[in-house]
Order: structure tokens, then sequence, then C-alpha cells
């Protein structure tokens, strides 16, 4: 006999590890959530942070210190490309569709406009729509939608893209060196990509919809990561600086003044090693602290 297997089965969707899991500490609770505790020892900052980024969190590079990083990921991209987009609709040429991950790579973190990418490679913006679900379907990419608040501001509508791993995005970069990686035009989209990821990452393996979105005004004021948690609005903001000031939150306190009680007690995570009020509700914290 054929036997159901509704209401018993769980679908968990297995993405690369989180920093959390490689600390030893899966379980702990987001900064916002009850039960958060300051973790102990010093936080994970400067060189030993960025080789984290650049080697990224799949459990092979993580696991084996000594692996060539740059051609595990080359093996891994090569695989991904012959195996699971072969066998998606409308990958179409394979060497364009690798030329395009390296156009989303650069704009990991930022808006994103699929006509421009579209124009660029010279293909046309629905084909570019078409690869990027096919990047979303697969966990290569994080789409962040826009928070649309019920008051009558102008906001942006386009959406944000953010690679899962940071070791993807180096590799598709160029980026082989933690230094050339914190250094360079791309330091402040890695950080925010990683602290993306790992509140993504962190919620589906709760088995959680992640409720995750940025807000930015037609005049650039924004707030990088916007959480929903028990009907308030944590916001992030996610600075490259390792000396975090009340100045780099003006963004969290524009959202405030618009929305008010809304919007809960927020957050500037950044690479240093220093936890630090910064006033208006905002707390300063390192990455590893998240």
């Amino acid at each position: 006999t054929t036997e159901t297997l509704a209401g018993r089965a769980a679908v968990l969707k297995l993405m690369p590890l989180t920093n959390r899991e490689i600390l030893g500490r899966p379980e702990s609770p987001f900064p916002w959530e009850p039960g958060y505790g300051i973790p102990r020892g010093k936080p994970l900052s400067g060189p030993a942070l960025w080789e984290n980024f650049t080697r990224g969190y799949y459990p092979e590079p993580v696991s084996e210190p000594g692996r060539d990083i740059p051609l595990w990921h080359a093996s891994y991209l090569q695989t991904y490309l012959e195996r699971d987009v072969r066998t998606i609709r409308q990958a179409g040429d394979l060497t364009l569709f690798q030329s395009f991950l390296r156009a989303l790579a650069a704009r990991s973190a930022q808006l994103v406009n699929f006509t421009d990418i579209g124009r660029d490679l010279g293909v046309a913006a629905n084909t570019i729509r078409a690869w990027v679900s096919v990047l979303e379907a697969t966990y290569q990419i994080i789409i962040l939608r826009p928070y649309y608040a019920d008051v009558g501001k102008r906001l942006v509508k386009t959406p944000k893209v953010y690679f899962v791993d940071t070791g993807t995005l180096c590799n598709l970069a160029g980026l082989k060196d933690p230094e050339h990686a914190a250094l360079g035009p791309m330091g402040g989209s890695i950080i925010e990509t990683a602290v993306v990821s790992e509140i993504f990452k962190t919620m589906l393996n709760r088995g959680e919809e992640p409720r995750i979105h940025f807000w930015r005004t037609s005049t650039g004021t924004e707030v990088d990561i916007i959480v929903e948690h028990e009907r308030k609005l944590v916001p992030i903001e996610v600075k490259l600086s390792s000396t975090p000031s009340p100045a780099m939150a003006s963004g969290i306190k524009a959202l405030k003044a618009l929305l008010g009680d809304r919007v809960a007690p927020g957050y500037l995570v950044h690479p240093g090693d220093v936890r630090l009020p910064l006033g208006d509700g905002v707390v300063a914290l390192p990455f590893s602290y998240l």
C-alpha cells in the first residue's frame, strides 16, 4: 500500500554554514530576541574575519583549512553551472550566464537594475529576470525587497541583490586575498552581504520564512536591513568602518522619526571588535556578535 507523508514530512533548505554554527553556538538568538547574551571572548575581527569572508561558509572550505580556496570555488561554480543550471530552462549560453554572474557579483548589496545588466551584456531584461529567478531558486542569491510603510513618502521600489555565500561573491569578483577584499571598493558590499546572509541562513535553519527588507527614500536616506520581528521593525545598518559613530546611524534615526514605536532598537554591525551604545536606541555590534 502507498501511504501519504502529509503531516509527517518536513522540507528543510540546507544553506552554507552560519557564523554561529562555525563558532559552536548554532542555537544562539539574535541580539533583538529574548535570551540573547553577549558571546564570551574577543569577537573575530580584522584579517581573521576577512579570511572567513573570502573563504566563504560552505562546509568543505571551512572544515579543510589547507584547501586551495580559489580552486574549490572555481570547481563549485563549474559544477553548479553544468549540473544545476543546465537542468533549468532559459539558462541558455553558459559562458554568457557566467558573465552575468560576474556582473551580478559586482552589484551585490546594491539596488539591481535588470535593464542595465542586460544592456551591458547584450541580453534582454526579461532574460536577466529569468536568470535571476534561476539563482534565487537554487539558493545562490537573496533578493531583498523594499519595505513600504503606509506613509506618504516617496520610496525606492527597486530590489537589492545579495549572494548567499561571501566566498562565491569574492571568487566571482576576483578577490582571492582577504586584504584586497577588505580594503578594495567592494569591502562594504562584502560585509553587508555577510550580515544579510547570516540572518537569512539562521532563519531558514529554524524553519522560518525570512522577513527581511531594506528601506530607502527617493532622496537616498536608507536603512540597509529591516527585520520584521513580533510586529516590530528591527533596523540594521552595516558599516565597513571598525570605529562606529552615532552619525553612521542617521538612517535608523530617520526611520524612527517616520514610524515611531513600530521601530525597535537598532543595530550598527561592523567588522571591528567594539560593542558600543551609540544613543537613540542604537548599539554598535561586531559582526560575530550578531
